[in-house]
C-alpha cells in the first residue's frame, strides 16, 4: 500500500487577505510563478482569526496593520476612526471591519510576518537575504 505524503521539503507560506483584492492577486501570482505554495486565508469568507491577529500586532505593531488609505478606513465615521490609538482599539476594528486590514498579511515559513506586497523585498526573502 502507498501512503499519498508530499515529496518535497518546502515549508509553505500562509498568506491573509481578501481574494479580489489586487495586491493579493498579485503577490499571489508572485508566489505562484516561483513555485512557492501557498495557504490562503480570506478574511471575508473566513474571518480574521484572533490568534493569529494578536501575532501579527505582536510582531509588526498595529499600526502598519491598519490600512488608513483604504476605501473601508475612509467610509468610517471620524469618531471610529479617532477611537484607533492603540492595539487593543486596532484590533477590534481589525476584527469587525477585516477589508481595514492592509494586505495581504504573509506568514513565512521562518516565523516572520509581513504585511503589504513589494516584489524586491520578496525576491530577497526567498533568495535568504532578507
Amino acid at each position: 500500500m502507498t501512503l499519498n505524503t508530499p515529496t518535497h521539503s518546502t515549508p509553505m507560506v500562509t498568506m491573509y487577505g481578501i481574494t479580489n483584492c489586487d495586491t493579493v492577486k498579485k503577490a499571489r501570482t508572485w508566489l505562484a510563478d516561483r513555485g512557492i505554495e501557498v495557504v490562503f486565508w480570506d478574511f471575508k469568507k473566513q474571518g480574521v482569526p484572533a490568534g493569529e491577529l494578536a501575532t501579527w500586532i505582536h510582531a509588526l505593531g498595529w499600526k502598519p496593520l491598519v490600512n488608513r488609505k483604504g476605501t473601508t478606513w475612509r467610509k468610517l465615521d471620524a469618531t471610529t476612526q479617532q477611537a484607533v490609538v492603540g492595539s487593543a482599539s486596532a484590533k477590534r476594528l481589525m476584527q469587525s471591519q477585516p477589508s481595514v486590514i492592509k494586505r495581504p498579511v504573509v506568514c513565512w515559513p521562518d516565523g516572520s510576518v509581513s504585511v503589504g506586497f513589494d516584489a524586491d523585498v520578496w525576491a530577497q526573502r526567498i533568495a535568504g537575504k532578507a
